[in-house]
């Protein structure tokens, strides 16, 4: 059994490495959609500050619709389908008295004002109803092209800040406590080398705050910047079919082409604030309370019953959910901002109307009012929260069979 406690509390890096990746790559794949309401709410303006004012160039107009000539039919239907889904069009006089039946519907549509969909629910509802289905997973290509190596950077960078931190704990603080540490049982202290209790909630607290910056750096921004501007396509209900952006890395190559390599950094501070915040949050509660659990089984006669990692598969998804809840809540303002930033384009010799986290939140609270910096929460949750339930149990799954082997 001292053998077996060794084994994991000396992991090879490899298995945190491949768990981690694996826990990414199931939670991506079943948490998408949430991620894609939560990114066209938080990409939606007030009505007094006008939809249109974030229409790309593209957008359809009245004049074009007039000179289509033959293309005035499919131009007809397209319009068509787009009131059907925003809102019923009535005709106006003054913009349809005398004109052809294709221009004064296209002058109908446009004077009436667009009801953006309001709530997660009805995000949803609206972009199945006018994109399908396939929509909701807009951008789930950038997630996979970073998920793995951000949950495997994640959980590697992690246990070896932990390890360095809690050498440097130990060398300098430990000493001065020694004669506390000493009068512990040696089953005690078998048990906190096996479930990680030498390491204080400082330590983690600070490697998980690390681990959060060095993701955000690394793999995060870039992969943010692609997603967000995949899944801000036909934002608008008069945006044509066709998409600038389709797949991860054709949205790296337009964006470094026409904006240069930096706008895949854009909002890179915001990131890397959220990405530490939530993190440093994460695991600091999750390995807090799991090391209460581990102990207080092992106190009273179960400790032969806890498996390699200390916690059981049912306990971990509930234990991941919840601490994976606590970050989000604290700094979804953080989120929005960089939402905003990375969905911008920024014409050369422009100042960009988002430009810095203060400004920023500052600006959206003055124009939107300060609930605007609360957008998206609750999608937010919905998929961070099962997200993390998911990728701790799958990455003490993952880790303990692999530990058989490596």
């Amino acid at each position: 059994q001292q053998q077996q406690q060794q084994q994991q509390q000396h992991r090879p890096m490899a298995v945190h490495l491949v768990a981690g990746g694996a826990a990414g790559l199931v939670e991506s794949s079943l948490c998408h959609p949430f991620d894609t309401v939560k990114t066209r709410l938080q990409l939606q303006q007030s009505p007094s500050l006008g939809m249109a004012a974030t229409a790309p160039p593209t957008a359809i107009s009245v004049a074009s619709i007039a000179n289509t000539g033959t293309n005035a039919p499919s131009a007809t239907a397209t319009l068509s389908r787009r009131r059907r889904a925003f809102s019923s069009v009535t005709t106006t006089q003054g913009l349809t008295a005398g004109r052809p039946p294709v221009v004064a519907a296209a002058a109908a549509a446009v004077s009436q004002p667009m009801q953006p969909p309001t709530g997660a629910v009805g995000m949803a509802r609206s972009i199945v109803a006018h994109e399908g289905i396939p929509s909701l997973y807009k951008g789930l290509t950038a997630v996979w092209s970073a998920v793995v190596p951000k949950m495997s950077i994640r959980f590697v960078s992690f246990e070896w800040y932990r390890n360095q931190l809690g050498s440097v704990h130990r060398r300098h603080y430990a000493p001065a406590h020694a004669s506390s540490s000493s009068s512990s049982s040696s089953s005690s202290s078998a048990s906190s080398s096996s479930s990680g209790q030498q390491y204080p909630r400082s330590v983690n607290f600070v490697a998980g705050l690390a681990s959060g910056l060095t993701e955000a750096v690394l793999v995060v921004t870039p992969a943010e910047v692609c997603k967000i501007r995949m899944q801000s396509q036909r934002l608008q209900p008069l945006e044509p079919d066709r998409r600038k952006y389709t797949h991860a890395a054709q949205t790296a190559t337009v964006i470094v082409r026409e904006e240069g390599i930096g706008a895949l950094w854009r909002g890179v501070v915001p990131t890397m604030m959220r990405q530490g915040c939530n993190q440093a949050v994460n695991f600091t509660t999750y390995n807090a309370i799991k090391d209460s659990i581990v102990q207080y089984r092992r106190e009273n006669g179960g400790g032969n019953k806890a498996d390699t990692y200390g916690l059981k598969p049912h306990e971990s998804l509930i234990l991941g959910g919840l601490s994976g809840g606590l970050g989000p809540i604290a700094n979804n303002p953080l989120d929005v901002v960089k939402t905003r930033q990375q969905r911008q384009i920024v014409a050369e010799g422009i100042s960009p109307k988002y430009h810095g986290v203060l400004q920023s939140c500052l600006l959206i609270a003055k124009e939107e009012g300060t609930s605007a910096l609360w957008k998206g929460i609750g999608p937010r949750l919905a998929r961070i929260m099962p997200g993390q339930a998911i990728t701790f149990a799958t990455y003490e799954i993952v880790s303990k069979e692999l530990s058989h082997y490596l």
